[in-house]
């Protein structure tokens, strides 16, 4: 056997690297092809890979998820858990107790497992884990209060599953399992891996910061240091009290991933490579070794148990936790309905499936496999396949908009677009102004918005107009030319402070806001036009001007004066855009597909009407 294993693994992590080829071709989880694979080549399949073909899977898989888990730990910044929305912090607290009882009561009363096994499975159904999730959102750039969320929820569930359920096993083998015992256990696994995830941080900080790590090879070095230092973190703290490795992973990473160490990004990147490839391997192996039996075995009860994870317990936790959270009811029902389970459940559920066989309690093996697993392809099948479809129904893929400079000009035009459902992100590199930014609610990026790396991570290249707002007229030409140049981003608008300065920025090509000709605008308005100028102040508050794209067929062909009275309360079409023509229509003007129209009205009956004509 020993000489299929080298062709064997090298076929599996070939196969692994083909399915994330297809994931991003396709635009799904990576995981989908991972678990066909996997089912392809085990016994249910081709037989290629069987219960004999790692003697050791337990340990490897133990090590692989010492990866996983440190590298989503190091991706958890601090700046990132500082903008963390209450409902981040309820959904890894309260929501996390609500999937655990609920899920437990559902294993409990639906398939008839011991209160033991039962609260097992939940402990374990409880992470939702970055690697199933970060795939959807790749897929549905939802607003970014919406994204911290789930990929808060993600990060921080996948090490509480972890430790929770090897906690929960623990306790059921005791000969009598208390609540007393249960904590002990869980501060003595939690405090003995926190202890030496701070050591091992420290040492391979102090390594990274301090030791010449040989210049030509050192960013080579500085991701072995960090890669080795994760797993010694997991080999140390699981020989001190079992199964405390997970723990141990977590801290290092988030003491790491929040440290100022050299090469970071090049580490970051290593490691992100380094878990897709052990990903692909571990999953593929225990999809492998799972029988239909096991999940056959659950039947109709087994089916009830999915239905009640993803579309009762998930709704319940989701709604719970983003009460008061400002999150629209559509961001709500989406959040609600993703949440695939991933890794973590499959690795950990088989390392204690091999236990509890080794013990004797086969039937117990079989149950907590087949459920977890039932619940993993289900949710990731569904949730993964459909979350672009249920997102572009909830329309909740708002316009991306970048705005640089978080003065009262930034603040003001944030707050607008806010307002009507943007997903707005704002950059600043003054640390003051960051806070006072963050405390008004806004999503705050600190850096330099006129380097392309800064504009990058703020997500320009998702970006359908950037907004230059800063009190200098060269950062924002710089911003307006990297914009257009770099980026191609659809809408470009820059403040312009100096009146002569207005032409450089014509010949770039973007929309202009002159401060100097905007105020004598207003003020020749008030004089001359002081109706239009008293009716435009109301904007945002009481009227509203928008412009929508035509969409609604039923519309198309018709002339305004048919159109005009379907459209709701005080609204108007007052202008019509087409082929890059602005024009204000007659009566008689017949709609064509595509046409842009300005509509002007009461604010609530000009956000019906949008609806109305894009046909929503």
């Amino acid at each position: 056997m020993s000489s299929q294993l080298i062709p064997l693994t090298a076929a599996i992590l070939a196969i692994g690297v083909a399915a994330q080829l297809l994931a991003d071709r396709f635009e799904v989880p990576s995981i989908v092809f991972l678990l066909i694979a996997g089912v392809v080549l085990g016994p249910e399949g081709l037989s290629i890979i069987t219960e004999d073909s790692f003697a050791s899977l337990p340990a490897i898989v133990g090590l692989s998820v010492a990866i996983i888990v440190f590298e989503g730990a190091f991706h958890l910044r601090q700046e990132d858990l500082e903008q963390a929305t209450s409902a981040s912090v309820r959904l890894v607290t309260i929501g996390a107790l609500i999937s655990l009882v609920g899920t437990a009561l559902a294993v409990r009363f639906e398939l008839g497992a011991t209160w033991g096994m039962s609260f097992l499975v939940g402990s374990l159904l409880i992470a939702t884990g970055p690697t199933v999730i970060a795939p959807i959102l790749r897929v549905v750039p939802v607003r970014d209060r919406v994204q911290a969320a789930l990929e808060t929820e993600g990060i921080v569930n996948d090490v509480t599953a972890a430790i929770l359920a090897i906690v929960v096993f623990k306790v059921i083998q005791l000969d009598d399992p208390t609540v007393g015992a249960f904590f002990s256990l869980f501060i003595e696994r939690v405090g003995a891996g926190i202890g030496i995830g701070v050591i091992v941080a420290g040492g391979v900080w102090f390594v990274l910061r301090y030791i010449d790590l040989s210049p030509g090879d050192a960013p080579r070095n500085a991701r072995l240091v960090t890669l080795a230092g994760a797993l010694v973190a997991y080999g140390a703290a699981d020989t001190i009290a079992s199964e405390a490795g997970v723990a141990a992973v977590a801290t290092a990473g988030i003491i790491l991933g929040n440290l100022d160490i050299p090469y970071e990004e090049q580490i970051a990147d290593f490691k992100g490579d380094i878990t897709l490839v052990v990903l692909s391997f571990v999953f593929i192996a225990l999809a492998a070794l799972l029988e239909f039996e096991d999940l056959i075995s659950l039947g109709v009860r087994g089916l009830l148990v999915v239905i009640t994870v993803a579309f009762v317990v998930r709704p319940l936790l989701v709604y719970v936790s983003t009460m008061e959270s400002g999150f629209t009811t559509a961001e709500r029902l989406f959040v609600g309905f993703v949440g695939p389970r991933g890794i973590i459940p499959a690795s950990v559920a088989t390392l204690f499936a091999v236990e509890l066989q080794a013990a004797g309690r086969g039937e117990d093996a079989t149950l907590l496999v087949g459920t977890v697993f039932l619940v993993i392809f289900s949710t990731v099948v569904l949730q993964g396949g459909l979350a672009r479809y249920v997102a572009e129904y909830l329309d909740v893929i708002p316009m991306r908009v970048i705005i640089i400079g978080s003065g009262r000009v930034g603040r003001e035009v944030a707050a607008r677009l806010e307002e009507r459902g943007e997903n707005v992100v704002i950059i600043e590199r003054d640390e003051a102004a960051v806070e006072k930014a963050r405390q008004q609610g806004f999503t705050v990026r600190i850096g330099d918005g006129t380097t392309i790396d800064t504009l990058r991570e703020a997500g320009i290249e998702n970006a359908r107009t950037v907004v230059a707002a800063t009190g200098d007229d060269d950062a924002n030409l710089l911003v307006g030319q990297l914009a257009s140049t770099k980026f191609d981003v659809e809408r470009i608008i820059c403040r312009v402070n100096q009146p002569e300065n207005v032409e450089a920025f014509e010949e770039l090509g973007v929309d202009t806001i002159s401060s100097t000709l905007a105020t004598a605008q207003a003020i020749d308005d008030s004089i001359e036009r002081p109706a239009m100028a008293r009716w435009s102040s109301t904007i945002g508050e009481e009227g509203d001007v928008q412009e929508v794209t035509l969409g609604n067929e039923a519309f198309v062909g018709r002339p305004l004066n048919e159109v005009g009275p379907e459209l709701p309360g005080r609204c108007l079409i007052v202008l019509l855009t087409r082929d890059d023509e602005t024009f204000v229509p007659e009566a008689t003007e017949v709609l064509q597909t595509g046409d842009h129209v300005t509509l002007v009205g009461d604010q609530d009956d000009v956000r019906e009407a949008m609806a109305l004509v894009r046909g929503d």
